[in-house]
């Protein structure tokens, strides 16, 4: 079992912030933590990494309770900025993960080349952006290869070229092993990692799969745009103008093989497709209608 987390409860005085969490995963995959701020997903994971006691129930990570340290050989855990020394460069903070670990130094470019740090690598923290630090951040949770990784908001102050390599390295890593749980408020970025969801409210978990209530968004680029408008106007299909060339639509209001066989038979020929999945805003507004008009 790679986490088996049972009958978690957490108490701040007379506030119960975790109530009976239960997650078990036994196989490599991503999976995402999310709510509203303050709803326990920092002090989950702070429990599991045995950062914070617990009242009752029973973490076990890799098969080893969570309070054994031999588990940080193959787990990792991206907390947040603070972390961080200003007066250190990155190298340093890479270096003492190493020397903690045992790992060969050789690894500390080779990880700051992945998540595209080597030009600030021997500059020290104090000067970093909040998007540099968090490449720091990736690249100190994952030098050590771990077979899993919790990430607390791991694509906070990314820019959105930052934000791409940044799913594509925690797709990578998947693939090649490692399961992955992050807690974000980007929920774009959710709906294209991962299909299971672990939505927080109230102290208590509510797991669910985006197969259940995603749909896709579709935007076609297509030669005769003017056109295409004014055929699809005329048979009620809805749809919207995204550029000049482009029209965009969900499957839900207006399925795609009848978009393409009215743009097909009107001779108005289709360049691209392209095909967004999107569902884990919209659950997150229906779980959560409270807090949004509140």
């Amino acid at each position: 079992m790679i986490i088996d987390v049972k009958g978690l409860k957490k108490q701040y005085k007379k506030q119960e912030v975790l109530k009976g969490i239960d997650i078990q995963v036994e196989s490599p995959q991503i999976l995402a933590l999310v709510g509203p701020n303050g709803a326990g997903k920092t002090t989950l994971m702070n429990c599991m990494m045995n950062l914070l006691s617990f009242n009752e129930g029973s973490i076990e990570l890799m098969g080893k309770k969570h309070t054994d340290s031999s588990i940080f050989y193959n787990v990792s855990y991206m907390q947040d900025n603070r972390i961080l020394y200003g007066d250190l460069t990155a190298y340093d903070h890479l270096q003492f993960i190493c020397d903690i670990q045992k790992l060969h130094t050789s690894r500390i470019q080779a990880v700051a080349e992945r998540v595209g740090m080597s030009n600030y690598l021997k500059k020290r923290v104090r000067s970093f952006s909040l998007g540099m630090k968090q490449h720091l951040l990736l690249a100190m949770s994952i030098i050590s290869e771990p077979k899993l990784l919790l990430m607390d908001e791991p694509i906070n102050g990314l820019d959105p070229t930052s934000a791409i390599n940044m799913r594509n390295i925690l797709l990578e890593l998947n693939a090649e092993g490692t399961t992955i749980l992050i807690s974000s408020h980007n929920l774009d970025e959710i709906d294209r990692l991962t299909s299971t969801i672990y939505f927080m409210k109230n102290g208590a978990l509510l797991k669910e799969s985006l197969d259940d209530f995603a749909t896709n968004n579709y935007t076609l680029r297509v030669n005769q745009p003017v056109m295409a408008q004014q055929v699809l106007n005329e048979r009620g299909l809805y749809f919207q103008m995204t550029d000049f060339e482009s029209v965009s639509f969900e499957e839900t209001i207006q399925p795609l093989h009848i978009v393409l066989e009215t743009l097909y038979n009107h001779q108005i020929q289709v360049l691209s497709v392209q095909n967004e999945r999107v569902g884990a805003e919209r659950r997150y507004r229906e779980l959560f209608e409270s807090e949004l008009s509140s």
